[in-house]
C-alpha cells in the first residue's frame, strides 16, 4: 500500500524524493577539446585545450526510452562545435553559449550547468586550473556570439 500511495503523492518509492522536483542529472564530464578562445591575439594564434563539464538536471522517469532522457550525443556534439568552433574573447560567454544552446535542443532538461576549464590560460604564475561555471534555466534567452568587444 505504501507503493501506491507514494506512486499517487508524485514521491519516488524507491527514494522518497519528489519526482517534480527536477533534480535528477545527466552528467558528461571532462570533455576536452582544443579551441582558439582568449583575448589576447596569441590565444586566437596558438589555440589551446580546454575542458568542458555539462550536468543536465531533469525528471527522470524511469522509462528505457531515449525519448524520455538526454541524448548525451547530441550534447558532446554541440559542445565540441561551441569549443572548436569561432573564437570567444571570454570563456564565460562560450559557457553561456553553450548552456542555452543545451536548453535549446533538449526539450526535457530544465537546467543545465556549464563549466568551462581553461587549464593553460595565459596567468603569470603557478596554478592548477581556471574555469567558470555557469548555471541557466528555460527563462534564459540571450545568446552571446563569438568575438565579442575586448
Amino acid at each position: 500500500m505504501t507503493a501506491r500511495r507514494d506512486r499517487d503523492s508524485g514521491r519516488d518509492p524507491d527514494s522518497g524524493r519528489d519526482r517534480a522536483s527536477g533534480r535528477d542529472r545527466i552528467v558528461l564530464a571532462g570533455m576536452e577539446f582544443f579551441g582558439v578562445h582568449g583575448v589576447y591575439d596569441e590565444e586566437e594564434r596558438l589555440g589551446a585545450r580546454f575542458v568542458v563539464d555539462v550536468e543536465c538536471e531533469l525528471t527522470l522517469t524511469g522509462d528505457d526510452s531515449i525519448r524520455r532522457t538526454v541524448d548525451y550525443g547530441r550534447v558532446y556534439r554541440l559542445v565540441e562545435r561551441a569549443v572548436t568552433g569561432p573564437r570567444f574573447k571570454l570563456i564565460e560567454a562560450l559557457a553561456h553559449a553553450i548552456a542555452l544552446e543545451v536548453l535549446g535542443t533538449e526539450p526535457l532538461v530544465d537546467v543545465v550547468r556549464v563549466t568551462v576549464h581553461k587549464p593553460h590560460a595565459p596567468l603569470p604564475g603557478v596554478f592548477r586550473d581556471v574555469y567558470v561555471q555557469v548555471v541557466r534555466g528555460r527563462a534564459a534567452t540571450s545568446t552571446p556570439r563569438p568575438g565579442g568587444e575586448r
